[in-house]
């Protein structure tokens, strides 16, 4: 996974401290970025620094809750200050929202979902970009989910935030075309991260997503290491020429790009209704 043209550069990972998050920063420090390691629980991300540093790394932790606009913007300030200008902004931080029939669903919880999963990249995205167009190159990578192109039933507020997500990508990177920013969305594959394990052992999911621990019990589920390795890929500006895209794990992101001119013409990759013609 390691790219000689991430040497030097400085990424800042929401939701890094712990599973995928963690599984980011971690390569792209060993890729040679300098990384700003964010989420709320403090103990976490000091172990994801201290598992950079002791791999040669250079990382600094930061306990923020990305859907505060405050917290967002004494990360990034913090980030420019200590590691410099972020080349990098990977948007991981989520949440599975409440499980069930939307009509029985918290208000405040279902909502609240779309607060860590939605409002936290755009809130990291408002503060980062306007530095990464001033300087004329940067890129973002919103860690989305395959839910969002499709309806599951009993995951409103998962599948509605990771949708909107995917969208929210495709338009902000319509917005920056040419200024030599880009944006990417990223299905990780199905993993076996905290998050997971929590919603495996809820009663919700037990009783409305059954289907969910046969994933794992018959070997479905992915490592880390597939989506780590696709970070890294569109992380290095292989993909640059398509800006906007959704990308998948399991599928090779180079066999994508090598077809660049296909995806475009078919306007693969991204979402779309279809009608009767």
């Amino acid at each position: 996974m390691d790219d000689k043209k991430l040497e030097g550069g400085v990424a800042l990972v929401t939701g890094a401290g712990r599973g995928l998050g963690r599984a980011y920063a971690l390569g792209l420090a060993a890729a040679g970025m300098r990384v700003a390691v964010v989420a709320r629980s403090s103990d976490q991300i000091g172990e994801t620094v201290r598992l950079i540093e002791e791999a040669g790394g250079m990382a600094i932790a930061q306990s923020a809750d990305v859907s505060d606009p405050v917290a967002v913007r004494r990360i990034a300030e913090e980030t420019r200050e200590k590691l410099g200008p972020v080349d990098l902004l990977i948007n991981n931080a989520g949440a599975p929202g409440p499980l069930g029939p939307a009509s029985e669903a918290d208000p405040d919880d279902w909502w609240r979902c779309f607060e860590t999963n939605m409002r936290g990249p755009f809130l990291c995205c408002r503060e980062i970009v306007p530095g990464m167009v001033a300087r004329g190159r940067g890129r973002i990578i919103n860690i989305a989910s395959g839910a969002g192109t499709i309806g599951i039933p009993y995951m409103s507020a998962y599948v509605s935030s990771k949708a909107a997500l995917i969208r929210f990508s495709e338009t902000l990177a319509g917005e920056l075309a040419g200024t030599g920013v880009t944006v990417f969305s990223i299905q990780p594959g199905t993993v076996r991260t905290s998050m997971a394990e929590d919603v495996l052992a809820s009663k919700e999911a037990l009783r409305w997503l059954p289907w969910f621990k046969t994933i794992f019990d018959e070997g479905q589920d992915v490592s880390t290491d597939p989506a780590t390795g696709l970070v890294i890929f569109l992380a290095s500006g292989k993909a640059d020429q398509l800006s906007g895209r959704f990308f998948m794990v399991p599928e090779d992101p180079a066999k994508v790009v090598e077809r660049t001119e296909e995806v475009k013409s078919k306007d693969l990759y991204m979402l779309r209704m279809k009608w009767l013609s």
